[in-house]
């Protein structure tokens, strides 16, 4: 199993304490730090995706949380429990833009209040030739923005601006519960997604939207 590299150095941590807890305390308070290590890498685990050829994919695992319209762009959140994979990965492929962090409040990452959260603006310049077909994403904006919590106080991208991304890739990290959003362009509407309030998906491998191109509607 694959795990976040900070949650190899927390979870070392906690594992090395747990034999002078034993010695300087009890070995329940021992078994206690050897809990809370495996709790921390079953937290911090990364395991292997497997993107579909095709599709605006989720940015996180987790439940649907939000499907609004904004002006004229459709965002679709996701939220992640703390029991939830906190790997962050790519919408779709394409070059990286812009990153921009936004300070914010860290009220809980499920609640209407947390568009006022710290978050981090992920914009992709979509572009994807190796689908074959021209997609009616390819040089438009999808913005991936990563949403601090209640309890999230550091949000970890892992891109940088011209860097070149296919869909599903690792682009980011964010502690404990959070949500992660997709603001998709113009040229998706309601028609084209594959989810709605509610679902559970998945990172890199569930399907929130797909825009057929010229080429499928009329074959």
């Amino acid at each position: 199993m694959r795990f976040v590299p900070d949650g190899r150095r927390y979870a070392g941590l906690l594992f090395a304490a747990a034999p002078v807890a034993t010695v300087l305390a009890t070995p329940i308070a021992g078994l206690a730090f050897v809990l809370a290590g495996a709790a921390t890498l079953h937290f911090f685990r990364d395991p292997p995706r497997s993107p579909p050829p095709s599709g605006v994919v989720s940015p996180a695992d987790g439940r649907v949380s939000v499907v609004r319209e904004e002006d004229d762009r459709l965002r679709v959140g996701v939220f992640m429990n703390v029991t939830d994979v906190h790997v962050n990965r790519a919408p779709v492929s394409g070059t990286v833009r812009e990153v921009e962090h936004v300070p914010g409040a860290h009220r809980p990452a499920f609640s209407k209040d947390s568009d006022r959260n710290e978050r981090v603006h992920i914009r992709i310049d979509a572009s994807d030739p190796a689908a074959g077909d021209p997609s009616p994403l390819d040089g438009t904006e999808v913005e991936l923005t990563q949403i601090a919590g209640a309890f999230a106080r550091r949000i970890h991208p892992w891109v940088e601006p011209g860097a070149k991304v296919d869909r599903g890739d690792r682009v980011g990290h964010i502690a404990f519960g959070s949500r992660a959003d997709v603001l998709f362009p113009p040229a998706v509407d309601r028609s084209d997604l594959r989810v709605s309030k509610g679902d559970t998906v998945r990172a890199g491998e569930s399907v929130l939207a797909a825009v057929e191109s010229a080429t499928d509607e009329t074959a």
